[in-house]
């Protein structure tokens, strides 16, 4: 049976624990009809920025998936994390800073997410990357309307198949970023991070047999934050992979049984009509 994922999170909310009222006044805001209320995990709390506001998704009882990069910058808890892993005593933060450039317009082309500094001088630092996932099927739309009418006591379940794109969030979004970035942090003499949530972690492979935790022994260190039953989100796992392994896990995928993949393709297949020449 294809599990159905549904939001999760909802502006920072979990979506099981809210009153009625609640889910149709967030619901307005989803549709655009109010404006959006303020993000709980970003500092300052400024408006929510992501268009439907949906944190995270989830199927059942099953752990939510991040799918908004904001989630993960509750309580500063990756850039602390990292910079325990690495010793910094004092931590700096700076966002979005500009790593590549255009040559025809010298305008920045691609910026690393965050870099965490043991000073105000960058005399030492480490990249952080965050990525969240993507998700396949039909948008949310649907869900919003129907939440902004429902009255049960609890949610109506989701209303279309969707699920968590795991191979375009790692593949064709992250790896790329990686491959890019890694060689020049590594010329550089320091490294990347790279933080996903665990949904995404074990979707690629979960953590190595024996986790290497030498900051020497690889390029990237990879940042698993968990979710719990109360939707907090806590340090779980880390280790250090090489640029090489870390990109055979973001490739890691297995073939299907022939039956399995014959089966799906009689369903796809249709027959093309003969050319009628008169």
């Amino acid at each position: 049976m294809t599990m159905r994922y549904g939001i999760g999170e909802w502006f920072g909310e979990p979506l099981q624990t809210m009153t009625v009222e609640r889910r149709q006044h967030l619901a307005r805001a989803a549709l655009r009809e109010t404006s959006p209320p303020p993000c709980p995990f970003q500092r300052g709390n400024p408006p929510c920025s992501k268009v439907g506001g949906v944190c995270s998704i989830q199927a059942g009882e099953s752990r939510p998936v991040i799918t908004c990069p904001r989630r993960f910058d509750v309580g500063d808890l990756l850039p602390l994390w990292l910079g325990e892993i690495v010793g910094f005593s004092d931590i700096y933060l700076a966002r979005e800073v500009p790593f590549m450039r255009s040559p025809s317009t010298g305008r920045p082309a691609g910026r690393i997410d965050l870099v965490v500094s043991g000073d105000g001088n960058a005399a030492s630092w480490f990249g952080l990357e965050v990525q969240a996932v993507y998700f396949s099927g039909k948008g949310m739309q649907a869900d919003f309307e129907l939440l902004a009418q429902n009255r049960d006591s609890e949610p109506p379940p989701p209303t279309e198949l969707r699920r968590p794109d795991w191979r375009s969030s790692s593949a064709k979004r992250l790896m790329p970023q990686l491959q890019v970035k890694c060689p020049t942090m590594r010329r550089w003499g320091t490294k990347l991070a790279v933080a996903v949530d665990m949904p995404f972690f074990q979707a690629i492979g979960g953590p190595s047999t024996d986790p290497s935790h030498d900051l020497n022994e690889g390029d990237i260190v990879w940042l698993v934050p968990q979710m719990d039953e109360d939707y907090r989100l806590t340090t779980h796992h880390w280790e250090v992979l090489s640029l090489e392994d870390s990109s055979d896990k973001l490739l890691s995928a297995e073939t299907v049984r022939r039956s399995e993949f014959e089966d799906a393709l009689r369903v796809r297949l249709t027959r093309i009509p003969a050319n009628e020449e008169g």
